[in-house]
Formats: C-alpha cells, structure tokens, sequence
C-alpha cells in the first residue's frame, strides 16, 4: 500500500465526505466559475492539508469529529487553493501538478478573481457559521504566507540572509499553513483547550523540515537524478547555501555571491555552486537540522495515547522527510 493511503486509512470515510462538502463550498450562479473550480477539484493534489485537520481532530478527541471540523478543513483548503492559483499567476506558471494552470486555460485576470472568490468563500463559511476562532487561525496563518513571501523577495536582492531570517521567511510561507491545519483540527472539537497550541507548534515543525526537504530537492539525490538548481537560478537562499556562504572564506564568498547574483543562467557555474555546497557539508547541515524539526514534532506527538490517528500522524511526519518529490 502506499505510504500515502496508509496515512489516510484511519480518516477515510471523512475525507469522501470532505470531497463531496468542499464542492458544494465552491458552488457560485455563475457557470464560467463552476466550470473552472470543477476543473481544480478534479486535479487535486495528495490532500495533505485536510487529512492534516482530520487526524489531529481525531486523535485530540478519541476519534470524534464534527461538523466544524469538515467547514475547517474546506476553508484551509479553499484558501489553499486560492494562494496557489494566485501564486501561479505570480510566477507566471502554465503547469500546476502536471494539468495546466488556471491561468494558463483561462489568462491571468479569471486566475485572480478565481483566487478572490474562493478566498471570500472561505471567509464567509467561517462566518456564516459563527467559526470566529477558526477564521482567526486561517487569517493569520494567510498574513503570514503573503509576509513570508515578501520578506523573500526583500532578502533576495541583497543576499544578506542569516540562518534567523531563512528559518522566519519557511516559517511564514511554509510552516505557518501547516500550523493552521493541525491547531484548526484541534480547535474544531475542543476549542480553547491547550491541544490548539502544542498541536499548531507541531504543524509549524512539521513544515519547517518540509520546506528544508524541499530546499534539497534542488541539490538533486540519486532518486531523483539530476539536481535542478531552480532555487540559485532563482536567487533564493535556502539553508545549504546560506550554512557554507557563513563558513566560506572571504575569496569563496566574493565567488558564491558573484555566481548567483550574475551567473545564475550560465548551466555550468551552477553545477560549480551545487559542487561546492555539496563538498562544503551544506546538505550535511541542512539534513541534520531538518532531522532535528522531525523530532521535536515527534517528541509533541508522544505526549498523546496511543490511537490509529497517532500512527499515522507519525507516519506523516516520517514521510515529510523520507518523501521522493
């Protein structure tokens, strides 16, 4: 069985009922928006976000869940798929999980108002149902993204980037959505008990070693072959790189710096700047520390009985890690 169904074993009944709601949230009068939010539900990716609030709601509660819970589970998921739809537009993206974006079929001025609509229809399922606690977690968790991202781009062009401000910019843009899910799964059956924070704390570790799992991808592995270099050619620096700049020697940082900044295009410096993080202990580095986000989640995780929900919280954060793409 797939690691993924496997995970998702204990909440399968939930997350059917939950496909069959969130259309129904996405529901407008208006055709063009039903065929195109027809379209994105059809091209749905693993879910991990809503199994995220079904696990941690069922393992919080001894395996109850509510009606909350499957409304706070479609909001993450409406404005999930709002950020990314806008994203795709940002980035001026024609593919989203290998189906072309909705703005590559429909042009960027439908992909925007697509993003504000399915944003507004999640506001207003929290507040036509009096979720003022649950829309609170997924506002924030929303600033922080929108924050996350713009601090990269600030940070991009000087190049200046400490550890500190690597680990605030995953923790707004990764982190923080991930965070939501699992203090909004909490939150859905026992509101204002002190589950909501430990289990928000462990959805941020959780993102924190994803994104750094993500940030590798870019140095290649022998399961994926080829190292892609999108992130240097990109300008963004992810931990590896910021671990050797900080040890480099004056002449090697002048070098790194000048590579990325004015040679990011040129094919073969690249491969000369993934050699040299890699030969510097750069990937060394960021795996300890993504190990180290794995198990702090773990060790929250174990304050909790045993239960199905439990195993397979476990396993996701495993996977977080162990992933192949």
């Amino acid at each position: 069985m797939k690691i993924v169904e496997q995970i998702k074993q204990p909440i399968a009944f939930e997350m059917d009922l939950f496909e069959q709601k969130f259309l129904l949230s996405m529901s407008s009068k208006v055709a063009l928006l039903n065929r195109i939010t027809t379209y994105i539900v059809n091209r749905k990716g693993k879910q991990m976000r809503p199994m995220f609030v079904f696990l941690v709601a069922k393992m919080v509660s001894n395996g109850e869940v509510n009606e909350r819970t499957y409304r706070g589970a479609s909001v993450i998921e409406l404005i999930h798929t709002a950020t990314l739809v806008h994203d795709d537009v940002v980035d001026d993206s024609n593919r989203r999980r290998g189906f072309f974006s909705v703005n590559a079929l429909w042009k960027n001025k439908i992909a925007v108002l697509i993003g504000d609509f399915l944003l507004s229809k999640g506001l207003l399922l929290s507040i036509d149902n009096g979720d003022f606690d649950l829309l609170k977690i997924i506002s924030i968790a929303v600033r922080e993204m929108s924050e996350g991202e713009l601090l990269q781009i600030e940070k991009a062009r000087k190049l200046d980037i400490t550890e500190d401000v690597y680990y605030e910019i995953i923790r707004q843009k990764t982190a923080t959505l991930i965070a939501a899910c699992c203090s909004l799964g909490a939150a859905s059956v026992k509101p204002e008990s002190t589950h909501v924070e430990t289990m928000r704390k462990f959805g941020e570790l959780i993102g924190m070693a994803f994104q750094i799992k993500d940030d590798l991808f870019d140095y290649g592995s022998a399961k994926i072959g080829k190292p892609t270099g999108i992130d240097i050619k990109e300008q963004k620096m992810t931990l590896p790189l910021i671990y050797v700049l900080n040890h480099a020697s004056k002449a090697e940082k002048k070098w790194l710096i000048n590579s990325i900044k004015n040679h990011n295009k040129d094919t073969r410096r690249v491969k000369e700047v993934i050699a040299f993080v890699k030969d510097n202990g750069g990937l060394d580095y960021a795996v300890e520390k993504m190990k180290q986000f794995q198990n702090e989640a773990l060790q929250l995780l174990n304050t909790f009985p045993s239960s199905e929900f439990k195993s397979s919280l476990e396993l996701m954060v495993n996977y977080v890690i162990d992933r192949k793409k």
